[in-house]
């Protein structure tokens, strides 16, 4: 039988760790190691995690950001899979045993489906992601098409893949979204599967369904600027180490959307036209040449954004709410 390994990878969520370590250890699949990276925490994280004893491997280091995290923790790891399992978010119990019947095949990395779970960690109603990709997505993402996939929680890698990507430059853009080097990485090795089912929950602390920001992630502009300089890191990494292409540019919705609602939100009716007949095309591109979308997905989106066109500003901006943050999709729940 083949061993994963859940690395967590921690900075100052002393509030949240112990629940990431609980749900990793419940796993159902019987060759599940914990490596819990404390990078350099200052808060109680380091008493939680010791109190785990033998149960898990820990290791403490300087703080360094994610991409130092992530360096380090898959330089350490000797079993055939791992997931990345960020602190603050969950496993549910068969989440590895699922993910490794599918990596037994020979697929590269396995995705599935979050729960995404407020603060407090109840559901919120909804999941991400809501697309799935094509196993062959590695192709169009040598082309830019950067695919829909889970936040860094919903992934199980082959291990080697992730080692010939890792380590990644330790620059500032990278003490955050290190995970974008192994989801796009490891995707262009091989083949990936998705399981279209909820076995994991992703936490967002500040959003909710009534603003327009989504997650604990950079800022729109943030956002942006810094997927710009992965992709371009990602290239040198690609060309060198696996001797894949990439192209010079990438596209992806989750960007543009971003960029979309900096344009939209909250602005006056005017700029909202402005920003159509003189910013809209990329945006625009990324829904209408979307290979992942269906025909049915991008005529829905076409339409939510037509409404931030009308002049009634509540109406404009709960479609920009509706389009970039999921949480304002939730069910109501009981």
């Amino acid at each position: 039988m083949n061993h994963v390994t859940v690395v967590i990878c921690n900075f100052n969520y002393a509030q949240f760790i112990g629940k990431a370590i609980d749900s990793a250890l419940a796993q159902d699949y019987p060759f599940v190691r914990v490596m819990v990276i404390d990078d350099g925490c200052t808060d109680d994280s380091r008493r939680v995690i010791e109190s785990y004893g033998s149960r898990i491997r820990p290791i403490f280091k300087e703080n360094g950001g994610q991409g130092s995290a992530y360096n380090l923790a898959i330089s350490q790891l000797e079993t055939e899979y791992a997931v990345m399992l960020d602190a603050d978010d969950l496993l549910y119990p068969t989440a590895v045993s699922r993910a490794v019947e599918l990596l037994d095949l020979g697929y590269a990395k396995v995705q599935f489906r979050l729960d995404v779970l407020n603060g407090d960690g109840r559901p919120t109603g909804t999941h991400v992601p809501h697309s799935e990709p094509s196993e062959t997505c590695g192709e169009l993402l040598a082309d830019g098409w950067l695919y829909p996939s889970p936040p860094a929680s919903g992934h199980v890698y082959q291990v080697s893949a992730l080692q010939r990507i890792f380590p990644v430059p330790e620059l500032d853009v990278n003490r955050y979204g290190a995970d974008f080097y192994a989801i796009y990485g490891v995707a262009l090795q091989g083949r990936v599967a998705t399981i279209p089912y909820v076995l994991g929950g992703y936490r967002v602390h500040q959003s909710t369904g009534s603003d327009a920001s989504f997650a604990n992630s950079e800022d729109h502009q943030t956002v942006s600027e810094a997927c710009i300089e992965r992709w371009s890191l990602l290239r040198q990494i690609a060309a060198k180490r696996i001797g894949v292409v990439l192209s010079p540019t990438c596209h992806d919705f989750a960007v543009e959307k971003a960029q979309f609602c900096r344009g939209i939100y909250r602005a006056p009716f005017k700029s909202r036209w402005h920003w159509l007949l003189n910013d809209s095309g990329n945006y625009l591109h990324t829904v209408v040449a979307n290979p992942f979308w269906s025909l049915r997905k991008k005529l829905g989106m076409l339409f939510l954004s037509s409404l931030c066109l009308l002049p009634f500003p509540s109406i404009s901006n709960f479609a920009v709410r509706y389009i970039v943050n999921p949480a304002s999709r939730q069910r109501r729940m009981t």
